[in-house]
């Protein structure tokens, strides 16, 4: 643990300016982000009686070991540059709001010819339109009651591919689900309308829809024909339904997100209703560990720089009012922000009567029954975690305590296809950002030893590579700042930050799946790149005996131990990934095509092939004339295809590509 007072910057050092300042930890890893409207004061109140702060700014100010801090034109800047040094660096100090649960959408991928509506969760994609969150059971309902008047594809690509080859539609579109465009019984152009009128639809536009519909079964009833007007009367109960399930809490033109906050000491939670057209569309959560003395305004703050600004796309999501509990800090330059991103005004304000006021009370009590909730889940979660590093560490006398640990396993079949994976659990719970792959070839390959030594010296390596680049750049940044303060420019960063060291950060423990031999492969990989601060252990499956390296006897751990427990759960999560991605290896090796043998065809230019005459069998059939037409095939390259298929008497029966390992036909 670092001792603040030895990376103080002299105080005449420290600008007056508004600016921006980082705290990075030994390994140069961000930890902190800040922003200030005096550098200068906000900096020297870390330092100035570090025994007087709060225990999060306390354990921060202790694991860092430098500052930098960059000088900005105004305040508004100093918001957009902390909000990007947050999102790229993620800085374990800093206030994160994570979800409480985890939301599905409504989403239409516009960015397709054939526009797809489907349920997804996860990061958004450019090019796509989202609704909701909704709750999972009301999404899948929602959408199976639309795709009755809105019959959008929602099938999946390879569904779609097999559709148009075939020239059948799926089941969905026999039962009228689908409009079936795979097919042409719709044109891609009609059929882009009808998405575009399922996201009208969605956006607030209901009654339109239903008015028209309406007038389309008066005119059905005059003209005698029942079954359409039939038709027509279901379709609009349909959308009534889904209309009609959100409660009316707003005047009709009223856009806005209601969030509402519920604190305690440590922890916060938050709750927001997203308001379209006076209805309730959606909710969602958030939990955040409070860090430093945040205040109600800091909090909603960088609640709303995350919501907002997560992922670049808050144009057409941004609604015009955003109605908060307390006056965010900031608040001209946020509102400014937040205009920039909808490409109009954004009002901030509180609500203090009527029935605003009346929905934030109703937010704040789901945000206080969140956060009950919340604690209650974790407190017993929290406590095992803890137990189980603290068993961990005692079992096996380790003088660290074990804050990150990696996990190696090695996966294949008689030798063939050899990866292994590499799976990182930080503070007892999973990191999977830090997730890695590697494949094994050559001589490394030969057998499971040979292999873990070779992974782990591959990451190791990396490590070292990485951790003497930050040191290059913290030397050359220094050198800078000496010539800055030379020039009373007193200036220790620029806006340009090192580059991000995908293996810069060591673990404290490094934990291989398997017994004695493959512990020692690991320790003397280690051994050989000269690292001998990272710790390592094996778990063997047949009596889940813990090994340590040059040990003869194993370490026995009870079966109710909690670190016994962790150690296996971080084992077979490593063995998991591995076989996935062996999985995925094997079966690309597998795949086989009669493509495959005409020189100077990639893969690239074979999908081309098969995009622009849809099977095997259009290709053989294609003269050269034709083949040159389709996209990246030249004269020379066409007359090759026909030349191949004409000289294989085997390849001339259109063996069609199947994939060995499940059997299924590929191309036809």
């Amino acid at each position: 643990m670092a001792n603040p007072a030895s990376y103080r910057p002299q105080t005449g050092e420290i600008p007056t300016n508004p600016g921006v300042y980082r705290f990075r930890d030994p390994h140069g890893r961000v930890i902190y982000v800040g922003k200030a409207k005096s550098l200068r004061s906000r900096l020297n109140s870390y330092f100035a009686n570090p025994a007087g702060l709060l225990p999060k700014t306390y354990a921060m100010v202790h694991a860092a070991s430098s500052v930098e801090w960059t000088v900005v034109g105004s305040e508004l800047e100093s918001l957009q540059l902390e909000y990007t040094w947050i999102k790229e660096f993620k800085p374990r100090f800093n206030v994160v709001f994570r979800d409480d649960k985890t939301y599905p959408y409504l989403a239409l991928t516009m960015s397709e010819k054939l526009p797809r509506v489907q349920v997804m969760r996860g990061d958004r994609r450019k090019g796509t339109r989202y609704f909701g969150p909704y709750t999972a059971g009301a999404i899948r309902e929602t959408m199976d009651t639309l795709l009755r008047v809105f019959p959008v594809r929602s099938c999946s690509s390879g569904v779609l591919k097999r559709a148009q080859a075939s020239g059948r539609p799926c089941l969905l579109g026999y039962i009228d689900k689908c409009s079936a465009p795979c097919v042409g019984r719709i044109s891609p152009e009609d059929h882009r309308a009808l998405a575009e009128d399922f996201c009208a639809f969605m956006g607030g536009e209901a009654k339109r829809f239903i008015s028209r519909l309406e007038k389309e079964m008066s005119g059905a009833v005059a003209e005698l024909d029942y079954e359409r007007a039939a038709r027509l009367r279901d379709d609009i109960a349909a959308l009534r339904k889904v209309f009609e399930r959100n409660a009316v809490v707003l005047a009709e033109d009223t856009d806005a997100d209601v969030f509402a906050l519920h604190e305690d000491e440590l922890e916060a939670a938050v709750q927001v209703f997203h308001v379209r057209g006076g209805r309730v569309r959606g909710q969602r959560g958030w939990v955040v560990e409070k860090v430093e003395d945040s205040t109600p305004p800091d909090l909603v703050e960088h609640l709303l720089q995350q919501v907002y600004g997560e992922d670049g796309d808050s144009h057409g999501r941004l609604p015009r009012e955003v109605l908060v509990p307390v006056v965010p800090s900031n608040h001209t330059e946020l509102t400014q922000w937040l205009g920039g991103l909808r490409g109009a005004k954004v009002d901030i304000r509180v609500p203090q009567r009527g029935d605003k006021a009346a929905l934030m009370s109703t937010v704040r009590e789901n945000a206080e029954q969140a956060l009950k909730l919340h604690k209650t889940r974790r407190a017993g979660d929290l406590t095992v975690r803890s137990q189980a590093l603290q068993e961990l560490q005692e079992a096996l006398d380790l003088p660290v305590a074990l804050m990150r640990i990696e996990c190696y396993d090695v996966s294949h079949v008689q030798g063939t296809n050899v990866v292994a994976s590499m799976v990182v659990v930080e503070d007892g719970l999973p990191k999977k950002s830090d997730y890695r792959k590697f494949s094994v070839t050559g001589a490394a390959a030969t057998d499971d030893t040979a292999a873990m030594h070779d992974v782990l010296t591959r990451r190791f390596r990396h490590y070292l590579t990485d951790k003497t680049a930050q040191v290059e750049a913290s030397a050359l940044a220094g050198h800078q700042a000496a010539l800055n303060a030379a020039a009373e420019a007193a200036v220790l960063d620029t806006t340009t930050p090192a580059p991000r060291a995908k293996f810069a950060y060591p673990p404290n423990l490094v934990v291989v799946d398997g017994g004695k031999p493959q512990v020692n492969a690991a320790a003397r990989a280690l051994a050989d790149l000269g690292i001998d601060d990272v710790y390592v252990v094996g778990l063997a499956k047949r009596l889940e005996e813990v090994w340590l390296p040059d040990s003869d006897f194993p370490v026995i751990l009870p079966r109710t131990s909690a670190g016994l427990y962790l150690l296996q759960r971080i084992r077979d999560e490593a063995h998991r990934f591995a076989i996935t991605f062996h999985r995925q290896k094997r079966g690309k090796a597998m795949t086989v095509s009669v493509l495959d043998g005409v020189p100077g065809l990639g893969e690239s230019k074979r999908k081309a092939l098969l995009d622009h005459f849809g099977t095997l069998k259009g290709i053989r059939a294609a003269s050269v004339e034709q083949l040159a037409e389709a996209k990246g095939i030249g004269p020379a390259l066409a007359a090759a295809i026909v030349a191949h298929f004409s000289s294989d008497a085997e390849t001339a029966e259109l063996v069609p590509a199947v994939n060995m390992t499940t059997g299924e036909i590929l191309e036809t």
